[in-house]
């Protein structure tokens, strides 16, 4: 197989990625596209290290999925706290920083 079935495969899940991030209002939604888009970049830079057949982009590819891990847990638990306080998940509703303290 050549790499560029991996970087193709890594364009189009980060394509999706993005268009789920800019077209969604779902907070969960939100959260597992931006997990597709770093999962892309994971596989470039694991492809990459292949090719140039050095370790270190294998390296920062499983670094990066222990911090996607670690990402995961403190965001899915702010969606479960902003979710029991709010009983809603839409984007939209959560604006409260624009409506707080600082009225002109």
């Amino acid at each position: 197989m050549t790499p560029n079935i991996f970087y193709l495969l890594a364009s189009i899940l980060f394509s999706i990625g993005l268009v789920g991030l800019v077209s969604r209002k779902n907070l969960f939604v939100l959260y597992m596209s931006i997990e597709l888009m770093l999962s892309s970049i994971s596989l470039v830079l694991a492809t990459l290290s292949k090719v140039l057949a050095q370790a270190d982009g294998s390296v920062m590819a499983l670094l990066m999925i222990g911090v996607i891990a670690a990402e995961a847990a403190v965001f899915l638990a702010m969606i479960i706290n902003l979710y029991r306080s709010h009983r809603t998940l839409n984007a939209d509703s959560f604006n409260k920083l624009r409506e707080g303290v600082y009225n002109d």
